[in-house]
């Protein structure tokens, strides 16, 4: 176990990422770059798109939002019931559906380029109309499907995890990606709400023990919303397609501590992974009842040495598991972010590896483990470095 300095510290140096906010190019512009950005967008509008899915499925997405009324909001009591908007993005029927479902909305992409100080380098619209390539309303293919669920990064919307949860989804899993109510820069509820980061000011009040509250939080939200999608009156009216037997979490930084916080509740949770995230919830020191979980991080701050929790956390994972870094990349690498920050011409110097890469490396990586874990494919890819993929290292400590 780390002590209470280091894991302060720990938390502490997750507090200065997460509170940034760097969520929609993962890079803060000076003012040389601003003209450059801002022709960017502006020649680009219309242009964005996720990049394409590579699986066989079709996808097809639905959206729901969710009342857990056993609990309250933990930042906004007096809001009453704890909300959740959810992304199900699913296998379909070949050519089916209607237009490809929508990025986000346009406040919710004003919002975001606001936290990073780019609204007036970026265009909102531009971005919210990112091409996905799921379909709304697209009849699910026939048959069972493991089910994994995301969560996103503390002040970050799911929409940055869309990519991923499309390519899951062509692959032949149901991906639920999910918003914590008060947890982002800006996520749509029905009746035209747009709720805000209410939590990122109470988590700079709290310190370290605000993040832990996070994690457990969301691991209950998480928890819930397996219940929606599994119980015997689901919320989602395509449930029928969700192998319950078969149930996976991930999640980008504090949604990637989330994981392993709701694998340590919820015995359902078959295997998991954390894509760059403080353990601020730390990893019991029991274990996750030997279940698989895969640690994917950049190399700057997750290689041994660099996050206390990280050292702590690997030994106490007492099942298959795999501690893996990928040189060049970013806080942000394993999101939607750099490809789109690659499409508007925007660069970050300290995170060399393109989004094109660290798009194949994070779908091919998370998608390998879960066919193993999941589906009992054996994935080779899993077994140590491959030539394919010299920026991916297996770290042994």
């Amino acid at each position: 176990m780390t002590s209470h300095r280091s894991r302060a510290a720990v938390t502490a140096l997750a507090l200065t990422l997460l509170l940034a906010t760097p969520a929609t190019a993962a890079t803060a512009l000076s003012a040389r770059d601003a003209a450059p950005a801002a022709e960017a967008a502006s020649t680009s509008a219309s242009l964005l798109e996720l990049p394409r899915p590579t699986g066989p499925y079709a996808t097809g997405r639905d959206t729901l939002h969710l009342t857990d009324t056993s609990r309250r909001d933990p930042w906004v009591p007096e809001a009453g019931a704890r909300e959740l908007m959810v992304s199900v993005t699913y296998p379909a029927r070949p050519g089916t559906g209607g237009r490809p479902a929508p990025y986000m909305t346009t406040e919710e992409a004003r919002l975001l380029l606001a936290a990073k100080g780019l609204e007036d380098t970026v265009d909102a619209p531009t971005v919210a109309a990112t091409r996905t390539h799921a379909r709304s309303h697209a009849p699910a293919a026939r048959g069972r499907f493991p089910l994994v669920v995301l969560s996103p990064g503390f002040s970050t919307p799911r929409t940055t995890l869309t990519g991923l949860a499309e390519e899951l989804a062509s692959r032949g899993y149901v991906v639920a990606t999910v918003d914590h109510a008060y947890e982002s820069t800006g996520t749509a509820f029905p009746g035209g709400r747009v709720l805000t980061c209410v939590a990122c000011d109470r988590v700079r009040e709290t310190g370290p023990e605000g993040m832990e509250l996070v994690s457990e939080g969301r691991a209950a939200d998480l928890s819930f919303v397996i219940d929606r999608l599994t119980g015997r009156h689901p919320s989602w009216h395509r449930a029928g397609v969700v192998d319950r037997e078969r149930i996976g979490v991930a999640g980008h930084s504090i949604g990637g501590n989330a994981a392993a916080s709701t694998m340590a509740a919820d015995p359902r949770v078959r295997a998991g992974i954390n894509m760059d995230g403080t353990f601020a919830d730390p990893v019991p020191a029991s274990g996750l009842g030997g279940r698989p979980f895969l640690m994917l991080g950049s190399t700057a701050d997750h290689s041994p040495g660099g996050d206390d929790s990280w050292d702590s956390g690997w030994p106490a994972l007492d099942g298959w598991k795999r501690w893996l870094t990928v040189d060049g990349s970013g806080h942000f690498s394993f999101t939607d972010i750099p490809a789109l920050a690659q499409q508007l011409g925007i660069e970050d110097p300290g995170t060399p590896i393109s989004g094109e890469r660290s798009t194949a490396i994070t779908r091919d990586y998370v998608a390998a483990f879960f066919d193993q874990h999941l589906r009992g494919i054996p994935r080779p890819l899993l077994d140590g470095p491959t030539p394919g993929n010299p920026e991916v290292r297996f770290v042994s400590p």
